[in-house]
């Protein structure tokens, strides 16, 4: 993980980037975010994937989730998913996956067609009252997902546009096309101290400037970051008020404390015993 700090001067009016990365990278995925490095300066926001997929189509296992909830967004090609109760279908191009595991769940997915796949997944630690509740599980098609100026909202509310999906905790989650020379202001809602970028293709400032796999982290502050694109750009962009509270890890889990964890995992192993007898594992 290479972790740097910002080395630009930065406007007393400016909002500054702090730390960035390009994460580390395993065959089509980059891990931008983990809780052993940004996810603990950014929580909620503690795993941000970028994938980028150029083959064959495929379908992944089954795996469990608990205490989390994951936004998957398809910025192009499709991916295929299979929830909690056994229902398939196909996220297109500008789809959102949107999952909160709760106590605990099993899902899966892959992708649909040849050629090429790209997007990012989420993860967002839910708060005490939601880590052992019920599972969610929404997909929207593109069409759903609403759009202010440049901007869709994945997740909570920008300018006119607020997203459908119910919000753990107080969130903005966006995806940002720019065409070069393109400028925009992002305005956090109060008490938003927590903001992040990071770029899934071309260059923009700032004003420092990022490039394709850059995660950027800006300081905690309520100020507004200035962007322009100096090629075309799409990046995505979260805020959020700051998580406060300790992030217990499982290994497809995080929870805000031990006996959270552990009650969870039980649960887990006991939807995984189920799926062992109906064939599905």
């Amino acid at each position: 993980m290479n972790l740097a700090r910002a080395k630009t001067p930065q406007s007393s009016l400016s909002r500054a980037i702090v730390q960035r990365s390009r994460g580390w990278t395993d065959g089509p995925v980059t891990r931008l975010m983990s809780p052993s490095d940004f996810g603990e300066i950014l929580k909620p926001f503690v795993f941000l994937d970028l994938f980028d997929y150029e083959g064959l189509p495929f379908r992944g296992p089954l795996h469990p989730h608990s205490g989390i909830a994951t936004l998957t967004y398809v910025a192009q090609g499709a991916v295929s998913y299979i929830d909690p109760d056994n229902v398939r279908g196909t996220l297109p191009t500008g789809g959102i996956e949107w999952m909160q595991a709760g106590r605990g769940m099993w899902h899966g997915g892959g992708l649909d067609i040849a050629g090429r796949t790209r997007g990012f997944q989420l993860w967002i630690a839910l708060p005490p009252e939601l880590e052992l509740g019920p599972t969610v599980s929404i997909y929207q098609p593109p069409e759903a997902v609403p759009e202010d100026g440049p901007a869709r909202i994945l997740l909570g509310s920008y300018g006119s546009a607020s997203s459908a999906l119910a919000s753990p905790s107080p969130i903005n989650y966006l995806a940002v096309r720019l065409e070069a020379g393109e400028r925009w202001r992002y305005e956090p809602p109060t008490g938003h101290t927590v903001l992040w970028a990071a770029i899934a293709s071309g260059v923009l400032s700032a004003p420092d400037e990022l490039r394709h796999g850059d995660l950027a982290a800006f300081e905690p502050s309520s100020r507004a970051v200035e962007f322009e694109a100096l090629t075309d750009t799409e990046f995505v962009l979260g805020s959020a008020a700051p998580h406060e509270h300790d992030l217990v890890l499982g290994y497809y889990s995080v929870h805000t404390s031990p006996d959270a964890l552990r009650d969870a995992e039980a649960h887990i192993s006991s939807i995984k015993k189920r799926l062992v007898q109906e064939g599905r594992l």
